[in-house]
């Protein structure tokens, strides 16, 4: 898709720069919390990524008002893309369809957390009770 636009498949403007290292941050992120186990260091170091891929987002933001970009300037001063009732509407249901997909998400978190505290407690039961597991 950039090659159309651009010529070329990638092009190093800030907001692309600096939106693919905080991708590679949260996917660090998430790769150590999943296969790094669960001991103490492993969940500090997860914290601190997690902490500078959330102080990378005003590096994005600034990157793009110091170095510009070939992105145009759509919301603030300057821009002329929400003048037009569609785009408000447009942006406004992202908006709200991203915060849905957000508690949808966490709904599914939530039950998940539930299913995994209700197995355990299964479990426990079940070596009380002297059930073997074959």
């Amino acid at each position: 898709m950039a090659s159309k636009a651009w010529g070329r498949p990638w092009v190093w403007d800030p907001r692309l720069t600096t939106a693919l290292l905080s991708l590679l941050i949260y996917v660090a992120y998430l790769v150590l919390r999943a296969f790094a186990g669960g001991g103490e260091g492993e969940r500090r170091f997860a914290a601190a990524l997690g902490v500078l891929g959330a102080a990378n987002l005003p590096i994005i933001h600034f990157s793009v008002k110091r170095w510009g970009g070939m992105h145009p300037n759509v919301i603030g001063s300057g821009g002329g893309g929400l003048h037009h009732p569609d785009m408000k509407l447009a942006l406004g249901m992202g908006f709200l369809t991203f915060t849905l997909l957000a508690l949808a998400m966490l709904v599914v978190r939530a039950r998940l957390h539930l299913a995994e505290s209700r197995l355990a407690a299964l479990e426990q039961q079940a070596i009380e009770l002297g059930i073997d597991e074959d």
